[in-house]
């Protein structure tokens, strides 16, 4: 008995060796190879995949265009659904023809380019195509139309990690090449440059934010983050000891409390840092929440309501990929502080439970009302860590990202971050840059403002608390429910001290991306990454 429980341990080891090497291997392998090609008959492709508003093309691409009005002559449906062509002469004799419907109306945007060419790749693969040349012609209106329907066809192409991990003999991507048609070297070598990196940043995003919730637990994420991010420009700490927590982030140390007593599942906080060439011009201060799995706790997630709870973590997976996106670009005059709060809320007898008082960083007695609003709890004192660094930073800006609340899906439907300003970041005008910005690449948002009933909703009731955590019940069944919690984190964080009547007014905004996130089941979609590289990384290159 005792030698057959050696050789269950021993090979248990063995088995997690290999595990690790593994995830080495799989975390350091880049995204879909890119190449592009001023010829659309290249031979070194199988395919040509076509997204367009209209089959009028340019004079470089009327072979294509003279098959596509043929076909429209017997076919009316020509751009209402993607079709497969065959056309000889061009690469593999195949033309996949991915409309992307009117694009010149009040309502329309340039994600109509990345969707056309989301559901190109995927016809073209079914067709069998492993090299295919997705040819994009610019629009007057959308002057980075042909890269949002490259970083679509490469949302089509990412490969789960869990998948890439099980099958190791297979090939790690869904296509050997992507091609990508331009009309010049120059926009070749810049579409490819700002594709690969903005698709590595998304593809770490997705790994951390995707994977399930023991893949991706705590202690892993951090793992994962240090092999990332190895020998790159981004400096990784991280901090594990259970001590050092609940003394310097007693709210996220009380919602710890519960998952520290099984070791896979203990909290992580995992600091980044980036600072490029030259003097400094701007700081950005970002905090992402991690829930890896999110139980509700003693609040807990009844009646089918807990599953798809290990993307909580998606704030904290779109921090990491943002810095990926910077150690690729590289920008300069630009440093960036990241803290990933990677916590599970776990329910059991050490739960942390509504009715507790906690003392925050910033010295605020704090009444927790529900155990499922943790995700404020997690953030709320690494935001305040951030204020204090500001104080010494370069024009500070403040952040938390995080998959926070339902009320953000009901209020503005899925598919749409929010972002809300404080005062001083209300005054510079800084969610409607981002809106901006997001417009630019298809990574949309929505503004929403923080009122005064948000700041009284969590005020305290009684003598005994400061601040109101949250009330008992769902935000999406709380008036202003994703408003409400903003105003908390800038409470909670000492920062409602640093308004516009401060001498010392820092800006500050709270982005909800749980509508944006990625559908489940489904693949996360890696927002807020393209807006936030579009406003902060592409003006520093």
């Amino acid at each position: 008995g005792r030698y057959l429980a050696y050789v269950w341990r021993r090979s248990r080891q063995l088995a997690v060796a290999v595990e690790d090497e593994l995830d080495a291997e799989m975390v350091c392998e880049r995204v879909q190879p890119i190449q592009y090609t001023t010829d659309c008959k290249a031979q070194s492709f199988d395919g040509v995949v076509l997204v367009s508003w209209t089959v009028q093309l340019p004079q470089g691409l009327r072979c294509l265009q003279e098959p596509l009005q043929e076909y429209q002559k017997v076919d009316s449906a020509l751009c209402e659904e993607v079709n497969l062509l065959k056309v000889p002469g061009l690469p593999g004799d195949r033309l996949v023809f991915a409309c992307t419907g009117p694009v010149n109306r009040d309502y329309d945007d340039v994600r109509r380019f990345s969707d056309a060419a989301i559901n190109g790749i995927k016809r073209a693969l079914k067709a069998g195509m492993k090299r295919p040349l997705l040819v994009c012609p610019p629009h007057s209106d959308y002057k980075e139309s042909p890269l949002v329907a490259v970083m679509g066809a490469l949302h089509a192409l990412y490969v789960p990690l869990e998948v890439r991990e099980a099958a190791v003999t297979q090939r790690a991507h869904k296509a050997e090449m992507l091609g990508v048609w331009v009309s010049t070297e120059e926009q070749g070598k810049r579409i490819i440059q700002l594709a690969t990196a903005l698709e590595s940043g998304r593809l770490v995003c997705r790994d951390i934010g995707g994977s399930d919730p023991e893949r991706m637990a705590a202690p892993r994420v951090a793992e994962y983050v240090q092999e990332v991010f190895k020998d790159s420009p981004v400096e990784v700490s991280v901090v594990s000891d259970v001590e050092k927590l609940e003394k310097e982030y007693p709210c996220l140390a009380a919602v710890n409390r519960c998952a520290h007593g099984v070791e896979r599942h203990q909290a992580r906080v995992i600091q980044l840092q980036y600072c490029g060439e030259g003097p400094v011009h701007s700081t950005l201060l970002l905090v992402g929440k991690g829930i890896t799995y999110d139980t509700g706790g003693a609040d807990i997630k009844a009646g089918g309501m807990m599953a798809g709870m290990h993307r909580d973590k998606c704030g904290s997976a779109a921090v990491a990929g943002f810095f990926q996106v910077l150690a690729e670009l590289k920008p300069k005059n630009l440093k960036v502080l990241g803290a990933m709060a990677m916590v599970r809320n776990s329910v059991g007898a050490d739960c942390y439970v509504s009715d507790e008082l906690l003392c925050s960083r910033a010295g605020l007695r704090v009444r927790v009302g529900n155990t499922d609003a943790e995700g404020r709890m997690v953030m709320a004192d690494l935001l305040c860590e951030m204020k204090e660094k500001a104080a010494s930073e370069v024009a500070p800006e403040l952040f938390t990202i995080a998959t926070l609340t339902g009320h953000a899906i009901r209020a503005m439907g899925p598919n749409y971050s929010i972002i809300m300003d404080n005062g001083p970041a209300h005054r510079a005008g800084n969610a409607r840059q981002w809106q901006q910005a997001g417009d630019v690449l298809g990574d949309v948002f929505e503004v929403s403002t923080v009122r005064r009933e948000d700041y009284e909703f969590h005020r305290g009731r009684s003598e005994y608390e400061e601040l109101l955590q949250s009330n008992n019940l769902p935000s999406s069944a709380t008036p202003r429910g994703h408003q409400t919690p903003a105003a908390f984190l800038t409470m909670a964080s000492g920062l409602h001290k640093h308004g516009v009547d401060s001498d010392a007014p820092l800006c500050y905004s709270h982005i909800d991306i749980a509508g944006s996130s990625g559908p489940f089941p489904g693949v996360p979609t890696g927002a807020p990454i393209l807006a936030m590289a579009t406003r902060y990384i592409f003006p520093h290159l």
